[in-house]
């Protein structure tokens, strides 16, 4: 009998494991996916594991809840599985795998009394509460398909989204707190509710009662769900789902601004899930794992719930804000549930260097053991303080790259395996191939830089675009035929190191001369004088393209920013990439999970003043209207 792959692997990789492991992947691919497949715990194991035509593990049956839950019971139904910090210091709530398997089983009983079932599509609203993560598990249990939206979204955004999944269910929440604010979900929805009466099938709504704060109720349309849950049963049967069957719906914003429905199915997302889990944040028995994402998001999906669930792990989720009511928040509640990986976005972390050093130095963060980033390249500023501040130069720092598409991470340093280079995604995980290609799809080998594709497939890969798979196909597959197409571009440096570029349509050619926005803005990232900036292309007579930056200054910075930005530009990066214009900004506009939104700045830059496409996503929709002021008035 042969050996499995997963028995010989310690639990931290060593280099040589992990060479062992990426080679082994490219000799016997099918071989090495069902072994990680044993990571699960199926109903029907899978006897193959790549199917082009039916997709991964696709003989195999499973249920994602009885992954992240019951399987666990016997041996750590005592063990904590999930702390719920509130934005009161003081209220903490520890479910144990055990109760959290409870409320899963209460909430499954209550949708499955509404008539849902195998393949229903059921909306989650919800601000960061534990309502969220039930939900989500609830519905994989009864073999529905949850469809999360982001508290942040508007009525509209809401309603276009309800309307193209076909959600019969809505599970939101009174309110949401927000520091002082109160965020209207129940409110929001409704408004979203009202907009498609005509276009939308849902049939029922349950809110989750977050504060007192009291909300009109639709009658035979709108319940509160704790009475609801308090009189359900804690046992309820999991539905067995095949590999391939849907597990959620997570929608996404292209550059038209019409949302894409991305599906993800069972036995390949949860198996990528939880690989990538253990491997890049070297799970040990006893984390707390604090990833800051919102379940609205990918990050959330993979890396609050599915991910460490499935593994064992104790989640950490927290109501609040980095730095309220007072800086240090952030680091006052890792250091009281003693958190020993922490995941969290650039953007974040620049945010939180701004306070000082002296913020965290109050707190005792010894129990930190790997830090993470995700979302954007991170720059090397930025890179450098989370590493010698926050991880005090002792921890692992894993600056992650992958996709909503991808499921799970896909380049990223290995603890103890792949030396990091700051600002660098690194490797590629075992069972990845990456590709660089020229503009006519044709490999580039050795130190290069190009466009970013993956050779072969991974089992966390989404199976398609909700009702359009023609879009997937057109988007992913068919650009670089016999390549999927990630829609970055990258550099591979002379140790096959990757350093990710931003997306392809922010590769800026001026004067046949490619220019990263990242290459720019990494550069400025050095300036103190500059918090944050943004560089974009725009259409140039004589260049092609012309290069337009927008910067964000710090308070106590030199009073001609946009002076210093070209020079500082002109001697890191060189003369030919001085921009044509420079703004100096209050803020970029970004979403909620914290990504520059580039097209608007684009646009922006190119005299629109409308015809933005979907803003719903946008932290501050407010910030559109006084960019257009900037931009039409000011600039080198």
């Amino acid at each position: 009998m042969s050996v499995s792959f997963r028995s010989e692997r310690p639990n931290r990789l060593s280099p040589e494991a992990h060479r062992s492991l990426t080679e082994a992947a490219q000799r016997d691919p099918e071989r090495y996916w069902l072994d990680e497949a044993a990571r699960l715990s199926w109903v029907n194991a899978p006897t193959r594991a790549i199917d082009s035509e039916h997709g991964w593990f696709a003989d195999g049956t499973l249920n994602a809840s009885v992954n992240c839950l019951d399987r666990h019971l016997e041996t750590r139904g005592e063990q904590v599985a999930l702390i719920w910090q509130a934005e009161d210091a003081s209220h903490v709530v520890h479910m144990t795998y055990r109760d959290l398997h409870a409320q899963v089983c209460r909430m499954a009983n209550v949708l499955k009394a509404q008539g849902v079932g195998r393949g229903d599509r059921v909306a989650i609203h919800l601000p960061s509460v534990i309502e969220g993560i039930v939900s989500m598990l609830a519905c994989a249990r009864l073999g529905a398909i949850h469809v999360v939206l982001f508290g942040g979204f508007s009525a509209e955004a809401i309603a276009d989204r309800l309307a193209d999944s076909g959600a019969i269910v809505v599970i939101t929440a009174n309110v949401g707190r927000r520091g002082p604010k109160r965020i209207p979900f129940k409110a929001t929805m409704d408004a979203a509710l009202a907009l498609r009466p005509d276009s939308l099938k849902v049939t029922r709504v349950f809110v989750v009662s977050v504060t007192d704060d009291q909300v009109p109720m639709q009658e035979d349309r709108d319940s509160f769900l704790s009475g609801l849950m308090d009189a359900s049963s804690t046992e309820c049967a999991a539905e067995t789902m095949a590999s391939n069957d849907p597990l959620f719906l997570l929608y996404t914003s292209g550059s038209t601004g019409k949302p894409k429905g991305v599906v993800h199915g069972t036995g390949g997302y949860l198996s990528w899930a939880s690989y990538t889990h253990e491997i890049v944040f070297d799970h040990q028995e006893n984390d707390v794992f604090w990833c800051t994402a919102d379940i609205g998001w990918i990050t959330g999906h993979s890396y609050v719930v599915y991910g460490p669930l499935s593994n064992g792990a104790t989640i950490l989720l927290f109501e609040g804000m980095p730095s309220s009511p007072a800086p240090g928040r952030w680091w006052e509640v890792l250091q009281t549930h003693k958190v020993t990986t922490f995941y969290t976005s650039p953007t974040a972390i620049r945010a939180l260097m701004r306070e000082g050093d002296d913020i965290p130095a109050r707190y005792d963060l010894s129990t930190l053991r790997v830090l993470g980033t995700v979302g954007e390249p991170i720059n090397h500023e930025a890179w450098a303080w989370f590493n010698d501040v926050i991880g005090q130069k002792r921890c692992a720092l894993v600056d992650t790259w992958w996709q909503t598409e991808s499921g799970g991470i896909l380049i990223s340093p290995v603890p103890g395996a792949v030396l990091e280079k700051p600002s660098s995604a690194t490797l590629p995980l075992p069972g990845i191939q990456p590709v660089l290609l020229d503009e006519k799809g044709a490999p580039l080998e050795g130190p290069a830089e190009g466009v970013l594709c993956i050779d072969g497939a991974w089992p966390g890969r989404a199976l398609t675009i909700w009702n359009d798979d023609a879009l997937f196909q057109t988007t992913y597959l068919k650009p670089y035929p016999g390549h999927y197409f990630t829609g970055d571009g990258a550099r591979r440096d002379e140790d096959g190191y990757y350093w990710i570029t931003g997306r392809v349509d922010d590769v800026i050619n001026v004067s046949g001369h490619r220019i990263g926005s990242a290459e720019i803005e990494d550069a400025l990232s050095c300036e103190h004088a500059i918090a944050e900036s943004a560089a974009i292309g725009i259409p140039h007579d004589l260049k092609g393209q012309g290069l337009v930056v927008y910067v964000v200054a710090n308070e106590t910075a030199d009073p001609d920013v946009q002076k210093l930005a070209v020079s500082v530009i002109a001697s890191k990066v060189g003369r030919y990439a001085v921009p044509e214009k420079v703004y100096v900004v209050p803020d970029l506009p970004k979403t909620r999970s914290g990504k520059t939104v580039r097209r608007l700045l684009r646009k922006i830059a190119c005299g629109e003043t409308n015809g933005f496409g979907d803003l719903s996503t946008l932290a501050d929709p407010e910030i559109v209207p006084v960019l257009i002021k900037i931009v039409q008035g000011h600039g080198v």
